[in-house]
């Protein structure tokens, strides 16, 4: 599973149930990816012992499993449409395979998003995911999701200006 997010919590404001189900679906996506795990065993795993529950002194935060659900899966699913729309949302050499396993999962996620769910406003994805790499960097690899996010947005003909 990915490393426990580096800052404290209780610092920052609460997520709501779709922010905290983001989270859980990257730490999935990146179980999945450098575990080797099935999607079957990863929604099982993280439905009976993750979303809403304590697991090694850590609180995970009350989930949509629903909207994890979906996002995991869709990954999955898509992914062969997803990892060319990252990468060229990325700097030419940097292949989403290249980039760290947990910013690889973050990206994989928010362009499921940005390109799969039209009814959520790219904006919300955006600050959502940027918010889940602060969770995990203290570095430039937060500005590396904001500004791949916006490429894939604007690429795909979303309106990020758009308010929510």
């Amino acid at each position: 599973m990915a490393d426990a997010p580096k800052r404290d919590p209780r610092s920052e404001r609460p997520a709501n149930q779709r922010g905290a189900a983001r989270l859980a679906a990257v730490q999935a996506l990146y179980q999945m990816d450098v575990g080797r795990a099935t999607l079957e065993d990863t929604l099982a795993q993280f439905g009976a012992f993750h979303l809403g529950r304590e697991v090694e002194g850590e609180q995970y935060l009350p989930a949509d499993a629903d909207f994890f659900r979906q996002i995991v899966s869709g990954v999955t699913k898509h992914q062969l449409a997803i990892d060319p729309a990252v990468d060229k949302a990325l700097a030419e050499g940097w292949p989403v395979e290249r980039v760290d396993a947990t910013l690889r999962a973050i990206l994989r996620a928010a362009a499921f998003e940005l390109l799969r769910r039209k009814d959520i406003p790219a904006r919300v994805v955006i600050t959502e995911y940027v918010d889940v790499a602060k969770a995990f960097y203290e570095d430039d690899a937060t500005g590396l999701v904001n500004a791949a996010l916006d490429a894939i947005a604007r690429a795909s003909g979303v309106d990020i200006e758009k308010a929510p």
